[in-house]
């Protein structure tokens, strides 16, 4: 018996979010719908200038997003993140906890320095563009990996964004390398068009030969595949994943479970904000596979997941109503 459903690595990041319009966007000189990395510099620069506007706050990071979903739909997880000895890092550790997810954080793993920070802005057509500021997390690397936990998990899930950092990178191929020793199947999410097209040969690595499962937008795949549609890219998928899923935005998503390709409606709904989307349908998805929910099932609770977040401003939803989806 598996004491996790599934172990996560990615950046730990405190979630900044704040509603914005376009022009405000052009005002910040910020490139729309896309993660930016940013300097600590640049991160206060532009909290002072949003700083008349509310905003929430949350632990983050794409792949905690994702576990933390899995969480509050019932199932067990386990992530491996770095923050630092300050008191963002005090918050994020707290905040975990009370969703349930173990971590690899204590006093004794927390170095100096300043915890990672995301400002998310969501413009009026529920678009999100993220500036991000690594911090400590930056430095993630394989002293942050647990063989143990991995070992004692449903699946490995990764992280895109780490392809960014170069021992981010290395700690996510010896999570792989774990898993697969330890007969665990191992999924890795593209993240961001922005990390496909500056480390695509680095994303490559990450997935390595033998990958059991790929989370993906429309975007991503046919950056991924050097393709110009989504059909072409889904053939073009066959030869990286056993199986995946690619998200199509409100015509809901394709995914093919190594022997069947499927399309899934998504509900129709009014959109809010697009932030997490994506991690909440992998996590949905994920907590299907490993609670009972066959391959198509899975990729429904996935869809409903996504379908309802959109409405919600931020990037998850209060446990309950994650929890209402299983009906």
């Amino acid at each position: 018996m598996k004491q996790y459903d599934l172990y996560g690595i990615g950046n730990a990041l405190v979630d900044m979010e704040f509603k914005v319009s376009d022009e405000k966007l052009a005002e910040l000189g910020v490139d729309k719908g896309l993660m930016t990395l940013i300097e600590e510099d640049r991160h206060h620069e532009l909290v002072a200038q949003l700083g008349d506007l509310a905003h929430k706050k949350a632990s983050g990071g794409s792949a905690a997003n994702t576990v933390i979903a899995l969480a509050q739909l019932g199932g067990s997880g386990f992530y491996s993140c770095k923050v630092a000895n300050d008191a963002l890092g005090d918050f994020y550790l707290s905040d975990m906890k009370d969703c349930s997810v173990d971590t690899n954080l204590d006093n004794s793993t927390r170095s100096d320095g300043n915890t990672g920070k995301c400002i998310v802005m969501v413009t009026p057509d529920a678009d999100r563009t993220m500036n991000t500021y690594l911090g400590v997390t930056v430095n993630l690397s394989e002293s942050e990996v647990s063989a143990e936990a991995i070992a004692n998990s449903k699946y490995v899930y990764m992280e895109g964004y780490l392809v960014a950092s170069p021992t981010g990178k290395a700690a996510a191929v010896k999570a792989a390398a774990l898993a697969k020793d330890a007969g665990v199947p191992t999924v890795l999410t593209l993240s961001d068009p922005n990390m496909v097209n500056f480390f695509h040969d680095g994303l490559l690595e990450m997935a390595g030969d033998d990958l059991d499962l790929l989370f993906c937008n429309e975007d991503e795949a046919t950056l991924m595949t050097k393709t110009d549609s989504v059909e072409a890219a889904a053939e073009a998928l066959k030869k990286l994943a056993k199986q995946f899923a690619i998200t199509v935005g409100a015509e809901g998503s394709l995914v093919w479970d190594g022997n069947t390709m499927h399309k899934i409606p998504a509900d129709k709904v009014e959109v809010i904000d697009t932030n997490g989307a994506g991690d909440m349908y992998a996590g949905a998805f994920l907590y299907g596979l490993t609670n009972g929910m066959d391959f198509v099932k899975s990729a429904e609770l996935a869809s409903r997941a996504a379908s309802k977040i959109v409405t919600h401003f931020g990037p998850r939803l209060p446990a309950e109503q994650t929890r209402a989806l299983l009906g």
